[in-house]
């Protein structure tokens, strides 16, 4: 990042937490995706909290950003095992901000498992949760009765730029992934698996490229939406992937299982928007297929008789080209200082909350003044 991009985003972060102060001081343990401009958003959290841990999503690391972010603040290894063993997640917290108020600042439903366990056992106080993504919302509303609060902003209306973007990611980094075997997908017949935010920006996007486009999701209503904007629709996952030479899953939940593997056509590419522990049940196909490296992050699947493509081993497919989508994160990003801040006035009940919609107008009309022109 230049300069002068930089001194713009520290004076758009100062503003959004002056106008978003902390109420008392508080520690947070920050999972994010560790990429280029993320040290400015983590310098930001700073001026709201004391970080405790920067918790890194393992596929999405910049290691030069790494090693800046590591001069400054600590950071930990992060694994699904790690908070999904309730005692070991305690232990872990117990360490890193014993007796400590505590957010947790989310991306993808890591504390969800052990949740319950942390509120009720931890020797500090945990004031909540900030969830940035769908499957991590999907994940704490699963919980039904929440021991906490729990705000997301993965279903933010600031967030809709930063979707629809990351959606034309997701196929600009297919479509290079796919040329550097000296293959193209222009003609080709795709399939959406999901069609929220991000699977509908896929889908209109590969559409623009001249495939077709079928879509399933497992919600009727988005399957009528598809259907109203012109794609052609199934009625399930084995008919949907049936046909496609790829496959893009953007579920933000477990798109292909076990069965669906073998429904894939011979040579089909297969992608995903979120962690392959997330989306795809790869590790289901270890004793049966051959994996064998083809190309820079692409994987053939091989057993007698069926043979498909795995982009990116199954990680978020964007991630591979630095999943660039320009000062829009930055909305999301003030949206989710601004969460942290309230959840250290200690006001919100347990339950799963949303920004309230006079807050994302102050940090859209901020955004405005720093970064419209």
């Amino acid at each position: 990042m230049e300069t002068p991009e930089r001194a713009r985003l520290d004076a758009f972060f100062r503003r959004i937490t002056v106008q978003f102060p902390a109420e008392q001081a508080i520690t947070t343990l920050v999972i994010t995706h560790l990429l280029p401009e993320r040290p400015a958003f983590l310098h930001a959290m700073t001026a709201v909290s004391t970080i405790g841990a920067v918790l890194p999503k393992p596929r999405s690391i910049h290691q030069p950003t790494l090693d800046t972010v590591r001069r400054t603040l600590p950071v930990h290894d992060l694994s699904r095992e790690r908070f999904t063993d309730e005692t070991q997640a305690l232990h872990y917290l117990e360490d890193t901000a014993g007796g400590q108020d505590v957010v947790l600042a989310d991306v993808g439903g890591y504390f969800a498992a052990s949740l319950d366990t942390l509120v009720n056992k931890f020797s500090g106080r945990i004031l909540g949760v900030v969830e940035d993504t769908e499957n991590g919302h999907q994940r704490y509303a699963a919980l039904g009765s929440l021991p906490c609060p729990v705000v997301s902003v993965a279903r933010s209306p600031l967030k809709d730029c930063e979707d629809h973007l990351v959606g034309r990611s997701i196929v600009f980094s297919t479509d290079a992934l796919v040329r550097a075997r000296g293959d193209i997908l222009t003609s080709r017949s795709a399939c959406v698996i999901g069609f929220g935010k991000i699977g509908r920006s896929i889908a209109q996007t590969l559409r623009a490229q001249d495939l077709r486009v079928t879509v399933y999701d497992n919600d009727a209503v988005k399957r009528v939406q598809a259907h109203a904007l012109g794609f052609r629709t199934s009625s399930s996952t084995t008919e949907a992937v049936h046909d496609a030479e790829l496959v893009l899953c953007a579920t933000g939940n477990l798109a292909l299982r076990h069965e669906d593997f073998a429904a894939l056509r011979n040579g089909a590419y297969l992608g995903s928007v979120t962690s392959s522990e997330d989306e795809l049940e790869l590790s289901s196909l270890d004793d049966l297929y051959e994996r064998q490296p083809v190309g820079p992050q692409l994987t053939r699947y091989e057993v007698t008789g069926h043979y498909f493509y795995v982009l990116a081993d199954g990680g978020a497919v964007n991630f591979v080209h630095g999943a660039a989508v320009g000062t829009y994160i930055h909305l999301v990003q003030a949206e989710i200082l601004a969460a942290t801040a309230a959840l250290s006035h200690a006001r919100l009940q347990p339950g799963l909350h949303e920004m309230p919609a006079a807050d994302r107008d102050t940090i859209a009309r901020t955004w405005l003044r720093h970064f419209e022109r």
